[in-house]
């Protein structure tokens, strides 16, 4: 066993930057990224400080969801480069002091893996109760309301076996069978492969859909006033229906404990995506509380949402989260692969962009980064013609897909492509996002760049802020306020949340001024406090 020498609690407060393999960087000039093309880039992702990469699918797959479909969990995609390629992605991003998560997909597999090619061939093979398959209903409908979540029914005729198999994504998409003891070996196989491979840990897809009612009851319907489109976007009649027998089966914790148990063996960690519109804080406090779980879990709160995140919206989570997770471990995003950029989404201004940086540097929990943040990109406008995304093609133009998150990373303003390939790219380059490139940001001192930079180092000085508790979360017109506490520590942080200026009061304390390279102020000299529009006070306790 390749026993990995490292604190088995690195994860907790770390700061995860995560890699969209296809739009990081072209290393073969194909249009397409690649791994050694991220074996180049890993000094950019040193250089902000980051504990972390984690990488989205690269494993073998016909690509009808970008990865997220494999047809194969044990290599590489040759779109992506080699199984050598890749170990040179870890000793790279291990020289750096960066740890590796790889993506694992394990709800389902793509309709080529050869485990369901043998599935649906009959109804005796022995592999053939590897997957989700159900009888129709006498009148030959599929065998209860499950939807799926890319739109229509979550169930597929095949006319192979004459029976219903349960896509919760894609048609083809297959959901696997976990209450198949062979298959929960299967991909405890898996994830031991890439942990002697030398991987660090996980992020694990859609981590509450892996089990299923062994009943297939009907989920019920979801009352008008409790729809949200945190998971789905608002047109797909997913959101018509409370989700409790298609996902977040209570068994699911039994195979967290088994992966959880082979992890600690190579002190990796893993966090899970828990995508459920009602219950996502409440399922992400069950499955990283205690040390026999999963180590972290995100929910969408921050994920979704038009209008900038309110101090009221972040206390109201933070209670949430004291309420039913005040024993697990969140990771908090802001962007990623699946949603639309940030800056966008929520209109920031640069001074917006930076504050909500220095808050989630503050906040308990650990971090993902999605490529790009750093350099405040926005997202990029794909016209239907250019689109490839299918959940884009299947519900334009209300909702117009994944694409505007994923187009290529831009490292060189003046560059072929950005200098992301010297071949037409997989999906263009937005000219939009060029005057924000890396090689500009480098050289701009008010950029963005240097303002994350300076908001990790700040993070990674203070254990408080690291893995210390998070309590007082108060909240005053656009004014947060919380205080973070280690055995060493006591930050008292209040962020103007707002456009307008705001005047608070201190409470009294020798507390020192600190953040200054964040835009930190000071108090008065009588207590009194003077934020501005989107300005920040970190005061530490003076304990000497």
């Amino acid at each position: 066993m390749n026993v990995l020498k490292k604190d088995p609690d690195w994860w907790r407060g770390a700061v995860i930057y995560q890699i969209y393999p296809r739009s990081y960087q072209d290393s073969n000039g194909d249009g397409v990224g690649d791994l050694l093309g991220i074996v180049r880039r890993l000094p950019h992702i040193a250089s902000l400080g980051a504990d972390a990469i984690w990488i989205s699918p690269f494993f073998t797959s016909p690509m009808k969801d970008f990865g997220y479909d494999v047809s194969d969990y044990c290599d590489v995609d040759p779109m992506f480069g080699s199984m050598a390629d890749f170990d040179q992605v870890i000793a790279t991003a291990h020289a750096l002091g960066l740890k590796v998560m790889i993506d694992l997909v394990l709800s389902h597999t793509s309709d080529q893996h050869s485990w369901f090619k043998e599935s649906r061939a009959s109804r005796d093979n022995d592999k053939a109760d590897w997957y989700v398959w159900a009888d129709p209903k006498p009148d030959g409908t599929p065998p209860n309301n499950w939807l799926s979540i890319f739109g229509g029914s979550g169930w597929q005729w095949d006319a192979r076996r004459e029976q219903y198999y349960l896509h919760n994504f894609l048609v083809s998409q297959p959901d696997l069978n976990f209450h198949c003891p062979a298959v929960q070996q299967e991909l405890l196989n898996v994830a031991q492969f890439w942990l002697e491979r030398g991987v660090d840990g996980f992020r694990l897809d859609t981590i509450n859909f892996y089990m299923h009612d062994k009943a297939l009851r009907d989920n019920p319907a979801l009352p008008v006033e409790e729809r949200n489109d945190s998971t789905a976007p608002k047109v797909n009649p997913y959101n018509h229906q409370r989700h409790i027998y298609d996902k977040n089966h209570p068994q699911n914790v039994e195979f967290l404990r088994k992966l959880r148990t082979l992890m600690n063996g190579y002190n990796a960690a893993a966090v899970g995506e828990v995508g459920d519109s009602q219950r996502g804080l409440e399922i992400l406090g069950e499955y990283t509380s205690g040390r026999d779980k999963m180590q972290m879990s995100y929910a969408f709160e921050f994920l979704s949402g038009h209008a900038p995140l309110s101090a009221a919206f972040f206390k109201e989570v933070f209670d949430k989260v004291a309420a039913v997770a005040a024993d697990g471990w969140a990771c908090w995003a802001y962007s990623n692969h699946d949603v639309e950029r940030h800056v966008s989404r929520w209109d920031l201004s640069p001074a917006a962009s930076r504050l909500y940086t220095t808050l989630m540097m503050c906040l308990r929990g650990s971090v993902c980064l999605y490529q790009g943040e750093e350099l405040g990109l926005p997202e990029a406008e794909i016209t239907f013609e250019d689109l490839q995304d299918p959940y884009g093609k299947e519900f334009w133009p209300e909702f117009k897909g994944r694409d505007g998150c994923r187009t290529p990373m831009v490292w060189e303003k003046d560059g072929v492509y950005g200098g992301f390939s010297p071949a037409k790219p997989w999906l263009p380059v937005s000219s939009a996002q060029l005057n924000l490139a890396v090689d500009v940001a480098e050289n701009d001192p008010a950029a963005l760049l240097h303002h994350y930079r300076r908001a990790i180092a700040f993070r990674r000085n203070h254990k408080a802020l690291r893995d210390g508790l998070m309590t007082e979360v108060r909240a005053q017109d656009g004014l947060l306020i919380f205080m973070r506490q280690s055995e060493d520590e006591t930050i008292l942080c209040f962020f103007n949340l707002s456009d307008q200026p705001i005047t608070t009061t201190v409470p009294a304390g020798n507390w020192l001024t600190i953040a200054g390279e964040l835009g930190s102020i000071q108090p008065a000299p009588d207590h009194s406090l003077h934020l501005g529009p989107w300005q920040p006070s970190i005061l530490l306790l003076d304990r000497g």
